[in-house]
């Protein structure tokens, strides 16, 4: 965090917005320390801050933590697409019935999205807390949608249950745009009054969106990190408790595991089209093999790949020996997934990130994260899920 670029609080009002740069606000320890009050003369509370009235608001600051665990908002360097939930996070009221209208806001947004009225959506400036008091970090400017999304996608009405209580909030699609600094001028001219699409100084990207729709992202090109233990694994005591139960359920019979194995590579690559496992005395140091689709079904283009299944506690990792026998069997063209309710030794995971092998790592962390996007939210649910999904027979 001491690398980015730091505005005072005594700059915000005349600062300009740039990508990734803090945003500090007072030191008084109450609501009032909030800096986007300050820097977009918005409210100093809540997800969703707007200027102007709900019905045609003149700019708009989604504000996330990234935190919640239970709606866990994602900002894809790689692709420059944000997705953000709504603000009905808890059960006893309807989706578009929260206290702050943020629902409402969005279906509002991607209404006028859908019905090609871009002009008419607000500037939308994402920002995320910094961790050091109520400091922002600025993410960028972000318009509705994404490359490829249609109006059956960009909004989802998602459920979720809690405490035994049923309800939906909104899981909304956004896109970061290749602007990395959004100008002063500009954004008081949106609070002066002057709309947006009016201004001298709105940044061409943006009118260029509004305009024809087209999409260009704010892409930053990713390196394969080597994961640490601590980051393979998850930091709650209930996502470590869903690693238990898993390794638990399957201890004695790990080609059940397989079969659950498969079922979370299916939710991570959706476009499976084939996935067969192999039978465990003849597996040939592979535990599954798949067809993955890519592109639109008629002129698609279809990979193999192949699955490698270790149920450990977290105690244990998966080593050298499983990572390279799966890697030795990869024919050419093919991908490998490892999937482990534990996590690679670092030896392992250095063989494949810097010998470049096509290997895709699932481990604890990203397994739980999985089964929390079926909606499997606590140990509780994922025991009922189990016991009916992958019964085990005892011998």
């Amino acid at each position: 965090m001491t690398d980015n670029l730091v505005y005072s609080v005594d700059e915000l009002s005349s600062s300009d917005l740039m990508i990734d740069a803090r945003y500090a606000g007072s030191r008084n320890g109450n609501s009032s320390d909030d800096p986007l009050n300050k820097l977009l003369d918005v409210s100093n509370q809540g997800g969703f801050r707007y200027r102007g009235s709900r019905d045609d608001p003149h700019l708009i600051a989604l504000l996330s933590s990234m935190k919640d665990l239970d709606w866990p908002d994602e900002l894809d360097l790689s692709t420059g697409v944000f997705t953000y939930y709504g603000d009905n996070k808890k059960p006893g009221r309807k989706l578009d019935e929260t206290n702050r209208y943020g629902n409402n806001l969005l279906e509002l947004i991607f209404d006028r999205q859908h019905s090609g009225s871009r002009a008419d959506i607000p500037p939308i400036f994402v920002f995320t807390k910094a961790g050091i008091y109520r400091d922002v970090i600025f993410r960028g400017l972000a318009v509705p949608g994404r490359i490829g999304s249609t109006h059956n996608d960009d909004l989802v009405a998602v459920w979720h249950a809690t405490k035994g209580q049923r309800f939906q909030n909104y899981r909304a699609t956004f896109t970061i745009l290749d602007l990395p600094e959004i100008p002063r001028a500009w954004l008081e001219d949106i609070i002066g009054g002057t709309r947006a699409t009016e201004s001298m100084h709105a940044p061409e990207a943006w009118l260029k969106w509004v305009k024809s729709g087209q999409y260009s992202p704010l892409i930053a090109k990713r390196s394969q990190s080597i994961r640490s233990k601590r980051d393979q694994l998850p930091s709650s005591k209930e996502d470590i408790n869903m690693l238990a139960v898993l390794h638990k359920h399957f201890g004695s019979d790990s080609y059940a595991f397989e079969a659950c194995a498969a079922h979370l590579v299916r939710i991570c690559l959706p476009n499976t089209v084939e996935l067969d496992l192999t039978r465990p005395s003849r597996d040939g140091g592979r535990d599954g093999i798949g067809i993955l689709r890519i592109g639109r079904p008629d002129t698609s283009v279809l990979v193999d790949f192949a699955i490698e299944a270790k149920c450990y506690g977290i105690d244990n990792s998966v080593g050298v020996k499983h990572v390279s026998r799966l890697i030795s069997r990869l024919r050419h063209r093919q991908f490998g997934v490892i999937v482990t309710t534990s996590w690679l030794h670092a030896q392992a995971y250095k063989e494949i990130v810097e010998d470049g092998h096509p290997v895709m790592i699932l481990a604890g962390k990203d397994v739980v994260e999985l089964l929390r996007e079926i909606g499997l939210q606590d140990s509780i649910d994922l025991v009922n899920w189990l016991q009916t999904a992958f019964p085990v027979i005892e011998t």
